[in-house]
């Protein structure tokens, strides 16, 4: 019997391959210590942090949403609420998040969810080039065209965030 070995992709990394998106790897050495992941993969991969992008799971009403904005700043959830025409937001349960999405924190990527979710990604995505999101664990990273996100998340376009 042949002997399998792990797959060293995430599905995030498999999503992008199958779809044929251009992008880009960024590997770092994710220091256990570090709480702030977002700003950390800016620090470790030299990269302006409006250029690094955060996934967040926000419940907007009583539904699982995410949150895709600047490492830079904050998510504003009145802004959030508005972008998906629900009445309130809040930032959702930690482990209801890991569940949802199939990734541990710090460690979430927007692309290839267990379950996907209705996707608002910050409006300042489209004034680069390329913007980082997480590959899905911690130390990894994708850079890839906000359009491409846009196209296989679903995601809509809005300010939501701050800073």
């Amino acid at each position: 019997m042949a002997k399998r070995t792990a797959s060293t992709g995430t599905p995030a990394t498999l999503l992008l391959q199958q779809a044929g998106v251009p992008h880009t790897l960024h590997k770092y050495v994710h220091d256990p210590a570090a709480t702030d992941f977002g700003l950390e993969a800016a620090r470790e991969l030299g990269l302006p942090p409006e250029r690094i992008f955060k996934t967040l799971m926000v419940m907007a009403d009583a539904n699982l949403a995410v949150a895709v904005v600047p490492v830079s700043g904050n998510l504003n959830l009145k802004f959030f609420a508005a972008a998906l025409g629900a009445k309130k937001s809040v930032l959702a349960d930690p482990l209801a998040a890991q569940r949802r999405t199939g990734y541990v924190l710090g460690g979430i990527s927007p692309l290839g969810q267990r379950q996907s979710s209705p996707t608002v990604l910050d409006s300042s995505a489209v004034d680069y080039p390329t913007i980082l999101v997480s590959g899905g664990r911690r130390g990894l990273d994708i850079e890839l065209a906000a359009q491409d996100l846009i196209r296989l998340t679903g995601a809509r376009l809005a300010a939501i965030g701050t800073g």
